[in-house]
């Protein structure tokens, strides 16, 4: 038996997210008396390969086959299933994003297994499976025991440090079988944002609502996002209304996100919203509205005009930046 973590690249590199993965998943092979084993899928170089073995892999498994190219959730959680029978990994752990999501509960029905979402801490107990994770949009948290034949893990960005565990790997190239009919759904064209730092990987996000009135006032947050090295994401409506791309969405039906620091601008504070961005470290809103529900959620509130907080915000910490 092995824990198996599906290790996501992109254009053949590794982020910050496949390492947290690895970190929490060799303390969870630990508990289990087992190995690590990191699965990935497409063309990585030897030496990209060779870094999952920092954080306590000490088997790396490759599929490259061209019908996996492109990435489709019914293909990519069967190729996973497959490499799990073979190994037969009882703990199998994927990153809690949107391809993340998409493969593990397909995973889980595959092998007739449990699974957890958004998981943020380590199991408590590994016979029986026990983890904790937050309930009711995150108002509570709760321990749920896995009773399935597998335990399948999705575990949130930037919910768990990086722990080094260098260990000799191998590597070793795997096939699996891909059916045809799970191809059907193969995507006509495939577009990535590029130059921009994930949303799922900023250790601060600068965040906008409604109360920016319109997509022409974005340009302050931009600033003030790169002022701070921060990546910029915004509210469900504000997507919607198409003032932002969906793909900067955060929140339950979005992306979940965990950053260090996280600014709202302008946000009232749904419930729904809340529910995918308060696993953050520290959250900031700042809103006209001292009702706002965002306020109590809030680690830090300020009540004023974003049109004048803002930029004066921006030009403070310009000034201690550049006097530190």
């Amino acid at each position: 038996m092995s824990v198996l973590v599906y290790t996501e690249n992109w254009d053949g590199k590794f982020k910050k997210s496949s390492f947290e993965l690895l970190s929490y998943a060799n303390e969870i092979a630990k508990k289990a008396n087992t190995e690590l084993t990191a699965l990935t899928i497409g063309n990585v170089s030897e030496e990209e390969l060779k870094s999952l073995g920092k954080f306590g892999a000490s088997k790396v498994l490759v599929i490259k086959d061209e019908k996996l190219k492109d990435f489709i959730a019914k293909t990519y959680s069967s190729a996973i299933a497959q490499v799990a029978e073979k190994l037969d990994s009882k703990i199998i752990i994927v990153a809690n994003n949107v391809s993340g999501r998409a493969v593990a509960a397909r995973i889980s029905v595959k092998l007739d297994g449990s699974f957890a979402p958004g998981v943020m801490h380590l199991p408590s107990s590994i016979e029986p499976f026990v983890v904790r994770k937050k309930a009711y949009s995150g108002k509570a948290f709760s321990d749920f025991e896995l009773t399935g034949k597998v335990t399948v893990l999705s575990l949130n960005p930037n919910s768990f440090k990086l722990i080094e565990d260098a260990k000799g790997i191998t590597i070793e190239e795997i096939t699996v079988e891909i059916n045809d009919a799970d191809l059907a759904a193969k995507p006509k064209s495939v577009e990535k944002a590029t130059g921009k730092l994930l949303i799922t990987e900023a250790e601060i996000l600068v965040s906008g609502g409604r109360g920016l009135k319109g997509p022409e006032n974005w340009g302050m947050i931009e600033e003030l996002a790169t002022t701070l090295g921060a990546a910029t994401c915004c509210s469900r409506p504000v997507a919607d209304l198409e003032w932002r791309p969906h793909e900067e969405h955060v929140g339950q039906t979005g992306k979940v996100v965990a950053p260090n620091l996280y600014i709202a601008v302008g946000i009232s504070g749904a419930i729904q919203h809340l529910a995918g961005v308060n696993s953050s470290k520290v959250m900031v809103a700042i809103n006209t509205d001292e009702e706002a529900p965002f306020f109590e959620a809030a680690d830090y509130g300020i009540i004023g005009d974003a049109f004048k907080v803002v930029p004066a915000l921006n030009e403070a910490i310009k000034k201690f930046k550049a006097h530190s």
